[in-house]
């Protein structure tokens, strides 16, 4: 998988951008969970106050603040007594709270100083103890019972003092000892309780001593709710931008990386032999180029959001967990994790071994399936319809017996992800409500966790999706790298040799033998024979005999496994297997038309070749007869190999193509087998005028095609059992008189078929 993933350096800097996206979207979506927390916390509970620490306190409810607490310099140290000039940072923070317009009596108000956040943060665990006391003295049925123990325990003069005062004027007037005495009890147990508890209460005194002041405390908790909410709403919009533009870019680079496998392979398949080719078979070859590549495409277009997003959220979300909220919790996150974790490996294990299967049943069912359209004719013709049938039947079914299988293992995966989220979300509202009641965490912070544990558990989700894609990627990225590391067995050297223009268009077979990869014997032995320019040499023999596999030595689609096969004097080892191929017109035994026009088909060797050129060689091929019948003529349309052509006029055009790129050899492999006699007997006319300086190597099975060939090379099981001409083999070979008196009588044997 990484050998194919390399091929991401055409989109480096796509990817690049990619992963600073995914970045700003994880630091977004980390940041939700805070906003609304803060919302619900400061906005909706606390009234939009968000410290226990008062901006602006009167004098009086400072005096009676201080009352509950012996760190009076400490707190006072940290506040300014407004007098008549304000200054300019009084001035803000007043007209913050009071409006513009405010009105304040000089020396009644205290305004904080500008400290910075972790002053205040002492300030505020210093304060809150004395304004959560301040705040339950001041409750009027704990003043109550306060008020009455103490006159039980006064003289009649005090009891009628004392039920007049109110209960911190009556604080007030104790002495320090006494006072701290009475308010003993309370310290202790407000001493007791958690620090967020304290603040709660503490905030919510705030908001009286605000209300004391005349402050619009709805104004201040809408602002700061409208604040946070378009803070939430900005952040969210960034995600938003960045997981589009994520997803086009990872779009992108997918589209990318699969047109470049397509082409690599294509251009390693074009390098390869035939012997390559009947190794990996066709069917397997268009399989790996369109479904394995699509498959490495569908993966890469969310791989990176799996691979860079999903750490950084989860990690991320962890660790927001452990600093911003109760850390108590943090036990579930884990249950979460090994929850998923289990149900993604066991899933894992059970489906890799058949993601394998599924692309060689792929590759069987392609092989079926083109072998039935392919033989469609051959299958009509000896009625074997339903046995065709039967045997695409059983490979679709081998191939949705897999995918079957392998659907409904991973179709489990989800219920049970699914599940363990919903057991999470109830453990963490059991958890988190009894917290909540016991006030050791805030509403908004249950909230924030639920929300990171999900961002948590989300993540895994994401990389166990990735779990079911990438098995089967990773099967097809190794069967691409199969066709990309194979070295073709034909290949260039890499200091090649010119031909030698003194011996051009000279063939020479030097006890050249061969044999097939994989095969236990030689399909050819000791062949030997020259093939000059301006003379024909054919090739004759019965089925089997190794004809066509002697004229496809000569462009090098074999190798030969013995002796020398010299062209232009140059053994074809030792060129350039294009320099060589530039110089040979192959017309193979299977004439085969690509999808286009009579001209691009003609023209196919050279796409700016004259018109003149191309009617010159329809001419020879004797295809100007049907041509000139066509609608469009030479622009008439040629459909997927032919098929709307005729076999002999598949064959004239495929000649033609030969002839129109003038080379200085030319190799017809069985090519007049679909000419009437008349037709062949008029090609080779016209042929013996052109190529006059050129060689010509004949492979025919027909006697007639090959009667005035200057020399016939006779073929039998792979050995040169006769050569000559027609004349001196009919005398001194019977093979191939056999062959011949099989086709022809004597009388057109001796007369030589009137040609």
């Amino acid at each position: 998988m990484l050998k194919v993933l390399k091929n991401l350096r055409n989109s480096f800097w796509a990817v690049v951008l990619i992963i600073l996206l995914l970045i700003v979207q994880a630091q977004a979506d980390l940041r939700l969970p805070d906003f609304t927390s803060r919302i619900v916390n400061v906005g909706i509970q606390a009234g939009g106050i968000e410290t226990a620490v008062p901006q602006i306190i009167s004098k009086e409810d400072m005096e009676n603040i201080l009352i509950f607490t012996e760190d009076d310099d400490k707190i006072i140290e940290n506040y300014t007594l407004v007098g008549e000039s304000p200054n300019k940072e009084q001035e803000k923070v007043l007209k913050e709270y009071l409006g513009k317009d405010f009105n304040v009596e000089p020396e009644t108000i205290y305004v904080l100083n500008d400290i910075d956040s972790e002053k205040e943060d002492e300030l505020s665990g210093i304060i809150s103890g004395p304004l959560m006391e301040y705040q339950t003295i001041t409750d009027e049925e704990t003043a109550s019972k306060i008020r009455e123990s103490m006159i039980a325990n006064a003289s009649s003069a005090q009891k009628i003092v004392l039920k007049d005062m109110s209960i911190l004027d009556i604080l007030k007037s104790m002495p320090e000892e006494q006072r701290n005495t009475v308010l003993s009890e309370f310290t202790k147990q407000i001493d007791s309780m958690e620090s967020s508890i304290k603040e709660q209460a503490a905030v919510t005194e705030v908001k009286n001593i605000y209300k004391d002041l005349g402050v619009d405390t709805d104004r201040l908790q809408n602002n700061y709710i409208l604040f946070q909410g378009l803070q939430m709403l900005a952040v969210a919009l960034i995600s938003m931008v960045s997981a589009i533009t994520i997803m086009l870019l990872s779009a992108r680079v997918a589209a990318r990386l699969g047109r470049t496998l397509r082409e690599k392979v294509f251009k390693k398949v074009l390098s390869f032999s035939t012997g390559e080719l009947n190794k990996f078979s066709t069917a397997s070859l268009i399989t790996r180029s369109t479904n394995d590549v699509q498959q490495i495409q569908m993966l890469i277009a969310i791989l990176f959001r799996v691979v860079v997003y999903a750490p950084i959220i989860g990690i991320g979300g962890f660790i927001k967990v452990l600093t911003n909220n109760d850390n108590s919790m943090a036990w579930i996150i884990g249950i979460a994790i090994i929850g998923v974790l289990f149900v993604v490996a066991t899933l894992f294990i059970i489906a890799m071994p058949k993601f394998k299967i599924l692309q060689n049943l792929t590759d069987k069912l392609n092989l079926v399936s083109r072998e039935i359209l392919t033989g469609l004719q051959v299958i009509r013709a000896f009625n074997t319809e339903k046995k065709e049938e039967k045997r695409f039947d059983g490979a679709n079914k081998d191939l949705m017996k897999t995918n079957v299988f392998v659907n409904r293992a991973m179709s489990i995966m989800m219920p049970a992800l699914m599940l363990i989220m919903n057991v999470i979300m109830l453990v963490i509202i059991w958890v988190g409500g009894h917290k909540v009641d016991q006030g050791i965490m805030q509403v908004g912070d249950m909230m924030a966790f639920f929300q990171y544990t999900m961002q948590i558990v989300m993540a895994f989700l994401m990389i166990s999706m990735i779990s079911i894609m990438l098995p089967r990627a990773s099967v097809s990225a190794g069967r691409i790298n199969e066709v990309l590391e194979t070295e073709p067995s034909i290949k260039d050297k890499e200091v090649t040799k010119k031909f030698d223009p003194n011996k051009k268009g000279l063939v020479e077979f030097k006890d050249v033998s061969f044999r097939y990869p994989d095969a236990d014997t030689e399909i050819l032995e000791d062949i030997n024979f020259t093939a000059e320019p301006g003379k024909t040499t054919a090739i004759i023999g019965s089925t089997g005999s190794g004809k066509s596999t002697i004229v496809n030595l000569i462009p090098r689609f074999y190798d030969v496994t013995g002796g020398e096969l010299l062209i232009d004097g140059v053994n074809v080892k030792d060129v350039s297997q294009k320099d060589l191929r530039d110089i040979i017109g192959f017309v193979p035994q299977k004439g085969l038309l690509f999808s286009g026009t009579i001209e691009s088909n003609i023209k196919y060797s050279d796409e700016n070749m004259s018109d003149e050129k191309m009617y010159k060689a329809a001419e020879i091929a004797q295809a100007t007869e049907f041509i000139e019948t066509k609608e469009k003529k030479y622009q008439d349309p040629i459909s997927q190999g032919g098929g709307n052509v005729s076999g002999g006029q598949k064959q004239r055009i495929s000649i033609a193509r030969a002839l129109a790129k003038d080379p200085e050899i030319f190799v017809f492999d069985d090519s007049f087998s679909a000419l009437d006699l008349k037709t062949d007997a008029a090609l080779r006319e016209a042929l013996s005028e052109i190529t006059q300086n050129k060689t010509v190597i004949i492979v025919a099975q027909r006697i007639s095609t090959i009667l005035n060939a200057d020399q016939i090379i006779v073929l039998d099981d792979g050995k040169v059992v006769g050569i000559g001409t027609h004349e001196e083999l009919m005398k001194n070979n019977e093979s191939y008189k056999q062959i011949a008196l099989s086709q022809l009588s004597e009388e057109e044997l001796n007369g030589k078929g009137g040609n």
